[in-house]
């Protein structure tokens, strides 16, 4: 049963002339990228996060490779524009209990003699006890979260402008 599922929804989906986002992306990007992050001097230690983070998501995401800066069809530069935590929910104490991250990233995409730059939001919410501070593993997972959801926005972003350009 589970088999003639999978093989109606495959012929639902290549009827409809469906594709993956990466395969757009790649029209945008290439088959090699490079990354290049701007080290935040407010925050230095997620500077490792994102650049992590994002050569996962031109992996997995974006179907491309890694390569040096000199031998990538296109370069992406990342930098973080600012990090902020907002009280989200109070207990009836007034207690913050919840906050929001919130991850404003710039993407600079150079691919042979086109640059275009993408500003994207990742948003993360999370809990603490109340009446306690922020540790610094929370903020740690927070700002990686939310650089993660700025890095989708991107990726979606991108194959968006593949494919209004085939």
């Amino acid at each position: 049963m589970r088999v003639w599922i999978f093989l109606a929804a495959l012929l639902v989906l290549g009827g409809c002339g469906y594709a993956p986002a990466a395969y757009y992306a790649k029209n945008v990007l290439g088959e090699s990228v490079s990354t290049e992050v701007v080290i935040s001097m407010e925050d230095p230690q997620n500077t490792v996060i994102i650049k992590d983070a994002v050569d996962m998501a031109v992996i997995t995401k974006f179907r491309t490779k890694l390569a040096p800066k000199e031998s990538a069809e296109t370069h992406i530069k990342i930098s973080i524009d600012s990090v902020t935590f907002s009280p989200l929910r109070y207990d009836i104490n007034g207690y913050v209990v919840t906050y929001r991250t919130t991850v404003m990233m710039k993407f600079e995409r150079t691919r042979a003699d086109e640059r275009k730059n993408y500003f994207t939001r990742g948003i993360y919410d999370f809990a603490i006890e109340p009446n306690a501070i922020i540790t610094d593993q929370a903020r740690y997972q927070a700002i990686s979260q939310g650089a993660e959801k700025g890095i989708d926005a991107f990726v979606a972003q991108v194959a968006a402008q593949g494919a209004s350009s085939k």
